[in-house]
């Protein structure tokens, strides 16, 4: 990242029309910024080094070196630079690349000045942002838990994505940890300082839905006896994250849309729109296309959120990070219930991983909630993990018994889990009768002491327990 300068900002114009960089060069001197231009992506880059710009503005369509190539050779050299992309509607889908590369924003052409004073204000603000805390929102990235190839991609894109102001769509099943991933964004960010805001689409009816997002003023509708504000205004500055967005109704989301695109809104009954600086983050667990395809979510909506899309597989498809998951809730829950339990011993994580996670890394973490109020001693065991985990386990619907993981089993301790669960329940229904929990089970009284020795599970030996 450049070092910080000081005087008037340093802003580089990279376009290959020359009444176009004469017309920016004179709109950004009158704000006080120093301006250096450069006609195509080659130039721009060897200017680059010698002007040390705080923001660069780069047309996508020119000779030599495109826009395109320009941004991916810069953030090759110097990831932290802000560079805002300027298109028109024909190259949109260039647009979009750009900001999948890591561009703080764009514009389209024609513009309008006003909109080119405000985003190059809140770049320059990002930049100082970035400067004196950003290290502290990549370390909040760094600190998520993933070893596996795809959500190291994960974060890459957020590392890559987060300081900028683009709009993000993620998307997963249930419980996959969404909304995580939209605070990371919003930590790596220049509006780490600033609000986030969250708001669940599909808890609302479509009325209370658009009151809740853009507030309403008086005499709006009936009962409303003074103004409210939205959502839109309280993130102001910060980040609205909009969960469950493919329950919107389309009438709101003609709104959003409109909110997207011109960074106006207007409270309900309201008569005037009102600017809004907000980043948009969404979530979903529909998958838009098809929603789109279905009707009931607009297509033009859809292009505008999908700018930056990330998909959280499911715990199933990412199980070598169930024991960093599950190491991570013990700690959190033994310090908050103060317990003294510190470890899952083999068989409890066999089982951990066996398992199938229809609810994803919500599910995982009641669970071992649960087992951390259960837990008697310094680990956490099968038996903590009855209930209803056991019950849903391999339940219709659920995994294949017999499913191996991706990485492999130890079939040998799986199936010492298995029996020392089986050995524990009929202890439990016994009231620890060794020769009653034996008919339970089928098998002879010597077997079922060497088994119970071998496990190191308490009995009832001493009285009717049969000999020691």
């Amino acid at each position: 990242m450049n070092p910080p300068s000081n005087g008037p900002a340093r802003i580089l114009v990279v376009d290959d029309e020359r009444g176009m960089r004469e017309v920016l060069s004179v709109l950004l001197e009158r704000e006080g910024h120093a301006v250096t231009v450069a006609g195509d992506g080659a130039e721009a880059l060897e200017k680059y080094g010698g002007v040390r710009p705080d923001v660069v503005l780069v047309d996508v369509r020119m000779p030599k070196m495109d826009g395109i190539a320009f941004l991916r050779a810069l953030k090759g050299r110097d990831p932290g630079a802000i560079v805002i992309v300027m298109t028109a509607y024909s190259t949109w889908d260039s647009a979009v690349e750009a900001m999948r590369l890591g561009a703080f924003d764009y514009f389209r052409k024609p513009f309008d000045n006003r909109e080119i004073r405000a985003t190059v204000a809140r770049a320059l603000s990002a930049r100082r942002t970035l400067r004196a805390g950003g290290d502290a929102g990549m370390a909040k990235v760094a600190a998520m838990v993933g070893h596996g190839p795809a959500m190291q991609e994960i974060f890459a894109v957020v590392r890559r994505v987060g300081p900028t102001d683009s709009t993000v769509c993620i998307t997963g099943e249930s419980g996959t940890g969404k909304e995580l991933i939209a605070r990371a964004l919003h930590s790596a960010s220049p509006r780490a300082g600033g609000p986030f805001i969250t708001v669940n689409c599909g808890a609302f009816v479509e009325t209370l839905l658009e009151s809740e997002i853009f507030g309403h003023v008086r005499g709006a509708f009936t009962g409303s006896v003074s103004d409210r504000k939205g959502l839109f205004e309280v993130a102001d500055g910060g980040s609205l994250f909009l969960d469950e967005i493919g329950e919107m109704a389309p009438p709101t989301q003609v709104k959003f849309l409109r909110v997207l695109e011109e960074r106006r809104y207007a409270p309900v009954g309201a008569s005037e729109t009102r600017p809004v600086d907000v980043r948009i983050i969404a979530a979903t667990n529909k998958d838009l296309s098809e929603e789109v395809e279905a009707g009931r979510f607009r297509e033009d909506l859809y292009y505008r959120l999908d700018v930056i899309p990330i998909h959280l597989p499911p715990l199933r498809e990412r199980r070598e990070d169930v024991p960093l998951l599950a190491g991570q809730f013990l700690a959190r829950y033994a310090r908050t219930m103060r317990k003294g339990v510190s470890t899952l011993s083999k068989e409890a994580m066999e089982l951990l991983l066996a398992y199938d996670w229809p609810g994803n890394i919500r599910e995982l973490e009641n669970v071992i909630q649960r087992a951390v109020a259960l837990s008697e001693g310094p680990e956490i065991v099968p038996h903590d993990l009855a209930g209803r985990f056991a019950e849903r386990g391999k339940a219709a619907g659920g995994a294949d018994p017999a499913a191996i993981p991706p990485g492999g089993m130890d079939l040998e301790a799986h199936v010492e889990a298995v029996e020392r669960r089986f050995l524990e329940e009929a202890l439990r229904r016994t009231g620890g009768h060794l020769t009653k929990a034996a008919e339970l089970l089928g098998m002879t009284f010597r077997a079922i002491r060497y088994k119970v020795a071998k496990h190191g599970l308490k009995r009832a030996g001493q009285d009717g327990g049969g000999p020691a």
